[in-house]
């Protein structure tokens, strides 16, 4: 089955770097339009500047997706270069310290859940809307193996992406019926540029380091892009409300 994603309207946020990047090349090179949206404006704008060195079409939006007046930006753009939105995929996220609960302070927490969860939801609220007039559209989450387990980060990221795994579920049932489809992958340990800031002595990094031994081999960001692609395409038309490990059989040990 064809993709049907030629000349549909895209938006990838942490499209600047890791599997953002990869998803918008990916998309761009299946002839979507994409809207690239990162907080590092060089790391948006090279990645445009590859997808239209490639003769695609790209335009970056660049700010911190947990601000409101950003996006409303992103969505903005969208609709007004490109005519509406076809599929958000909502990828941007940071990790915390691995800290466990006891040891998060009120500043680790808010910065996790705003970046990781509070964004995907503003986001989709704005561009929800278009889609229903359209009444079609296909919402990808990156959730994370910390989303289906609770030994794979700390406490922020850990209920973040339990967050964005519920999110996602509810999004499928609210507007199945309504053309609109929501899907979420759960990497395993994938190659970026994801940093994590470990605190010496802490008791989270300790406890979880047993377990770290199931991670197997480390995916690369084009393997997570391919099934991101796969979802918002024609081809999974009846898939929604999934959370789709790609992570080597990790969440099967």
């Amino acid at each position: 089955m064809a993709s049907g994603l030629e000349g549909r309207v895209v938006i990838v946020t942490g499209a600047g770097s890791g599997i953002g990047r990869a998803a918008a090349l990916a998309f761009a090179q299946e002839g979507a339009r994409v809207v690239v949206a990162d907080l590092n404006a060089e790391s948006a704008a090279a990645t445009v500047q590859e997808i239209e060195k490639a003769d695609g079409t790209a335009v970056a939006v660049t700010g911190d997706l947990g601000e409101q007046s950003v996006v409303d930006q992103v969505a903005a753009t969208a609709v007004e270069r490109f005519g509406g939105v076809d599929v958000l995929v909502n990828n941007a996220g940071i990790m915390d310290r691995m800290s466990a609960l006891g040891e998060v302070s009120d500043a680790e927490w808010d910065r996790v859940i705003r970046v990781n969860l509070t964004a995907p939801f503003l986001l989709t609220r704005a561009v929800l809307p278009h889609m229903l007039t359209a009444g079609r559209g296909a919402i990808v989450n990156t959730a994370s193996e910390a989303g289906l387990r609770g030994s794979a980060a700390g406490a922020a990221y850990t209920a973040s992406k339990h967050g964005v795994v519920g999110l996602t579920k509810s999004l499928a049932v609210m507007y199945r019926n309504q053309g609109i489809r929501a899907n979420a992958i759960a990497p395993g340990g994938t190659r970026t540029g994801i940093q994590i800031d470990l605190a010496d002595g802490a008791h989270g990094p300790a406890a979880l380091g047993p377990y770290f031994g199931n991670v197997g081999q480390v995916s690369e960001p084009e393997e997570q892009a391919a099934v991101i692609v796969f979802l918002a395409s024609d081809a999974a038309s009846n898939i929604n409300g999934a959370i789709l490990p790609v992570d080597n059989g990790w969440a099967a040990v």
